[in-house]
């Protein structure tokens, strides 16, 4: 299978990178191809726990390299941070690459967000305030500066220079304190000067990896239902993480694409604002919270809880091609009594046939449950699906039945060998 794609079917948070880290060790290359540092990828080795928001998830096996692809915006004091920190640990990241096409971020672009989700007020969007929309909407509008342009560093300090001098008088005419223009260029150039070793023609470079017979892995960040196209929007990330933006997030074409992973925890979470239909809110979504350890890799935010929806679910199976599905984190719902699934929803009293595509449509659904028994046992010692209690099969068997594909992994803690290979 020359080219994959993991992709998160609900709000964000699903476990990505625990299954990325799982299907790494086949494939010569693990890909990100959209989003930037407002992403969380977590991954547990033994009592190492590994935070990365830039650096895809293969980094940590030696025989990977990891690539972040033209499609994702960088912000070069995290990138090297994290470099910084993985290094420290004695993960090594020489073979780190950067697309010569990803878009930078800087300064402006996080003081722009910050202005423009505060005067929305109480409709603010959620946002985590690092700039990622900014940035991109500097893309779409053809003045970002990108990463190969550190090539020529005495351009780049002056792209850096006009496009801060323009930001600025769009900042103050927000309300925002204007910033010293030269501070910025003095560190973006020493930053620059430091990413030129990483950067390359990351589209070459995959294309002579798939001629060569190896095996690519492409990761998304965020989820379905952040889609900027396909999301509830305007409560939605500004890219692409369905599998389409796999394509364009890399230079990759989707005859390339043989097989979909899509990644749906056994319940559902979402941080910031939107409508949510499985929301739980009391006793049982603290209680989730608590186990599944819910709240944000890179904010902190504790995420809003809900049960397992199947609607969505066969929705994302659609948008994204999915091939089959990873269900992780079955593990939190251990102890609980009764395990609810939503299959169906409905508005006056009436069943929608599919998930809505109008916001506000979403937000007066009432979602319809199969409940089913616990199983009131500890999953993680699981290692084969014979081996899971019959009321924890029985879960995964109607997600299947719902959705259409197989449950080809399914999580029952949080390591890296935490996990049931049914494929």
């Amino acid at each position: 299978m020359p080219v994959a794609v993991v992709v998160g079917t609900q709000w964000g948070d699903e476990g990505k990178a625990k299954v990325i880290d799982l299907l790494a060790g086949k494939h010569s290359h693990v890909v990100r191809y959209q989003g930037g540092h407002n992403a969380g990828h977590t991954v547990v080795v033994g009592d190492q726990r590994y935070a990365l928001q830039l650096v895809p998830s293969g980094v940590l096996y030696d025989s990977v390299t990891p690539v972040i692809g033209n499609g994702v915006v960088v912000d070069l004091p995290t990138l090297f941070k994290e470099v910084d920190e993985l290094q420290r640990r004695g993960v090594s990241c020489e073979r780190l690459r950067v697309s010569s096409l990803a878009q930078l971020i800087f300064p402006w672009h996080q003081m722009h967000d910050a202005l423009a989700e505060s005067a929305l007020g109480d409709a603010k969007i959620g946002t985590t305030l690092k700039g990622i929309g900014p940035a991109y909407a500097d893309k779409a509008l053809r003045v970002g500066i990108r990463a190969g342009d550190v090539r020529d560093p005495k351009r780049f300090a002056m792209l850096v220079r006009e496009r801060g001098t323009s930001a600025n008088t769009l900042i103050t005419a927000l309300g925002g304190a204007a910033f010293n223009v030269e501070d910025v260029v003095a560190q973006f150039s020493e930053l620059g000067a430091r990413l030129l070793p990483y950067i390359a023609d990351t589209v070459n470079l995959l294309h002579d990896a798939l001629e060569a017979g190896n095996n690519i892995l492409l990761e998304g960040a965020q989820a379905t239902f952040l889609d900027i196209d396909h999301g509830t929007y305007p409560f939605v990330t500004s890219s692409n993480p369905t599998a389409g933006g796999a394509c364009a997030g890399t230079g990759i074409g989707p005859r390339d694409i043989t097989r979909v992973v899509g990644i749906a925890k056994a319940y559902t979470t979402r941080v910031g604002s939107g409508p949510f239909p499985t929301e739980l809110i009391g006793e049982l979504g603290d209680a989730i919270v608590d186990i599944g350890h819910e709240f944000g890799t890179v904010t902190g935010r504790r995420r809003r809880p809900g049960w397992l929806d199947l609607v969505m679910l066969r929705h994302a199976v659609r948008l994204n091609s999915l091939s089959e599905l990873a269900l992780t984190k079955l593990d939190v719902l251990d102890t609980f009594d009764t395990v609810r699934v939503c299959t169906g929803y409905m508005v006056d009293g009436k069943p929608l046939s599919g998930y809505p595509d109008d916001i506000e449509l979403l937000g007066k659904v009432t979602a319809t449950y199969v409940d089913m028994p616990g199983w009131k046992q500890p999953l993680r010692a699981c290692r084969s699906f014979a081996e899971m209690p019959e009321a924890a099969r029985r879960v995964v068997e109607l997600v299947e039945q719902h959705i259409g594909i197989p449950v080809s992994i399914v999580g029952v803690g949080p390591e890296r060998d935490d996990c049931v290979l049914r494929a």
